[in-house]
């Protein structure tokens, strides 16, 4: 009856799970518990009766509407609970019956973020087409990344995934190439969030003016500021040397685009007979490393705020501590813990630093797995005591021939992203990645380096498995000999105290019956000898029957005390301390008289018959 009922729980908890969709179980278990594990009454409590979906037993059942097509959009979004649910209910037996659950994808591409959500009897390639539609992707050129289970086929079900109701994915697509549209609206969105420092020299007044303006200060704005500064009226103005397309309403960033695409951070512009240089410094305020910094980890709280404070907070969390702690903390835990090491070598005076940390760095799929998948490590080269410094750590923790390579790297050849693996007697760099990447191919790389990463770390486990398997039977036979050992040495002392014991006892017993004999000696030598019948003096004759069945005969003087009868017992072995003495008839206990009577006053004369007894 027990198992029946549990199967009934199992029952009503899965069927309640699919009507919810509430994939907690702890959280749909409570809630049946609240209602007493009726179904209907529990389902009503998370989705009210007013919505139409439920009825109770007085009112017929609804039928429920069939599940709607799958759709994606960039605006969509996964079903709430107060949607209709998808199972009726019967009323005479309060069974739901089991229907598909929707789930919700969030795909990201390149700089795209998509939403896809469909019943979970579709397959993955449900999914693609889908994106298909919405990216403008072939299905045979798309990879679609980000199962938990790894990597799946187009014909897998959703459901066989077991899937939670809202899930992460990206598109990868290695053989598209982005598109120059797509380049420059990455550029255009990296830049859009910089300010800008415009160093303007004035050079018929001699004077320079340092203006900072935000991305979206326009031309005409500009315009304002300078009439300020120099009293020449905006309308009066007259100005040579910005791009030809460029109007008053052109905001900032798009002269600077101009700029940035030709790598060359200055232009020229003449106002009024006056040639004016614009420096536009678009690599102003870049995170950096403080070159006095002694402590390595003050050094990355600096670099992570600075990096922070211009690409934003969604980036890789870089490890805050030295490199040594880095590697510790990445390669040298349990197997199942390790992790790959990312090392982020960056330099402001590479022109690819600023689109890599704003592109690459900062977008959500590459954040995402490498806060899973590694420890992210990061340092800043510029300055030329930070790079001398960063050399001699990497040759100390992976030998002179990364360092050698991290040299030869140029300057435009930066940011570098170093993949490191610990092995079992050294450490291997396993990918370096230069700054002139995109999104699709750092992926790549990454995933490239995480699968032989994960081939080792199943080996490492397995070896670490049957390493601890083994040191566990040794402890465990090491333990049973420690026992065994244990029980022998207690063994052995009890068999020393109980000898030692036996020792003690013996010598006592020895001691004892030596001092009973010299006892008995002497009470023997102070006996008065025996009387004899011809003396005349009155005699009493005593016959004393011992425990052992033997008798003790002698004569005694009628006069002579109980003392002397009691000493002759006593020197014959049976001490009056130890044995009492009883006459026959009656039975009279003798050593509780005064032993200074005399045997005639005892009434032992002239002749008696007593028997010894031991003491109680």
């Amino acid at each position: 009856m027990a198992s029946d009922s549990n199967m009934d729980r199992e029952m009503i908890l899965a069927d309640f799970q699919a009507c919810t969709g509430i994939d907690n179980i702890a959280e749909a278990i409570t809630l049946l518990e609240l209602n007493n594990w009726d179904l209907v009454a529990a389902i009503n409590g998370v989705i009210p009766q007013e919505n139409g979906i439920f009825q109770s037993e007085a009112t017929a059942p609804v039928p429920s509407a069939p599940p709607s097509s799958a759709s994606a959009s960039a605006s969509s979004s996964p079903p709430s609970s107060s949607s209709p649910a998808f199972c009726p209910v019967q009323p005479s037996r309060h069974i739901v019956e089991r229907q598909s659950r929707m789930l919700s994808f969030r795909v990201e591409y390149r700089q795209r973020s998509t939403e896809v959500v469909l019943e979970d009897a579709s397959t993955v390639g449900d999914i693609k087409s889908i994106l298909e539609t919405e990216l403008q992707v072939p299905v045979s050129k798309m990879q679609l990344k980000g199962w938990k289970s790894g990597d799946v086929s187009d014909s897998t079900v959703l459901q066989s995934l077991h899937l939670p109701k809202n899930n992460s994915l990206y598109v990868l697509t290695p053989d598209i190439a982005p598109s120059a549209s797509t380049s420059q609206s990455s550029a255009q969105q990296g830049l859009s969030s910089q300010n800008y420092l415009l160093v303007i020299s004035h050079r018929e007044a001699q004077r320079d003016y340092s203006l900072h303006f935000p991305a979206s200060k326009t031309i005409q704005e500009v315009k304002r500021n300078i009439s300020d500064l120099t009293n020449i009226p905006v309308r009066h103005q007259q100005w040579d040397g910005w791009p030809a397309s460029a109007s008053d309403d052109s905001v900032c960033f798009l002269l600077s685009l101009l700029v940035f695409f030709f790598f060359y951070p200055v232009t020229i512009v003449h106002l009024n007979g006056v040639y004016w240089i614009i420096c536009i410094d678009i690599f102003l305020h870049l995170p950096s490393v403080p070159e006095n910094s002694e402590n390595e980890g003050d050094a990355l709280l600096h670099f992570t705020a600075e990096f922070s404070r211009r690409y934003g907070d969604c980036h890789p969390v870089f490890y805050i501590g030295s490199l040594e702690a880095a590697s510790q903390e990445a390669f040298y835990g349990k197997a199942r813990d390790r992790k790959l090491l990312a090392i982020y070598l960056h330099n402001d005076e590479s022109v690819l630093s600023n689109v890599f940390c704003s592109q690459m760095m900062c977008a959500d799929s590459i954040v995402s797995y490498l806060s899973q998948n590694f420890i992210t490590w990061a340092w800043d080269v510029t300055k030329e005591a930070n790079k001398a410094r960063l050399l001699t750590m990497c040759t100390r923790h992976f030998g002179s021939v990364v360092a050698q390579t991290i040299r030869t790297y140029k300057t435009d050849q930066f940011p570098l992203l170093l993949i490191v693996m610990g092995k079992r007697t050294s450490n291997e760099v396993l990918n370096v990645i230069q700054g002139n990447t995109t999104v699709d191919e750092l992926m790549m790389r990454l995933m490239g380096a995480m699968e032989i990463f994960t081939a080792q770390q199943q080996e490492d486990i397995k070896d670490e498995d049957e390493r601890e398997a083994r040191e566990m039977v040794k402890r465990e036979q090491d333990e049973a000999y420690r026992l065994s050992l244990e029980a022998d040495r207690k063994k052995r002392e009890a068999q020393e105290r109980e000898e030692a014991e036996q020792v003690r006892q013996e010598r006592i017993r020895k001691e004892q019956e030596e001092e009973r004999e010299a006892i008995r000696l002497s009470l023997e030598q102070a006996l008065p000898p025996e009387p004899k019948e011809e003396g005349g003096e009155p005699i009493s004759k005593l016959r004393i029957r011992t425990p052992s069945g033997k008798f003790l005969e002698r004569q005694f003087l009628g006069s002579c005390k109980l003392q002397v009868l009691f000493d002759f017992v006593a020197s014959k072995g049976y001490p009056s301390d130890e044995f009492k003495l009883l006459t026959t008839f009656p039975r009279r206990n003798i050593t509780q008289i005064d032993p200074a009577w005399s045997l005639v006053e005892a009434k032992l004369f002239p002749q008696e018959t007593l028997f010894l007894e031991a003491k109680e």
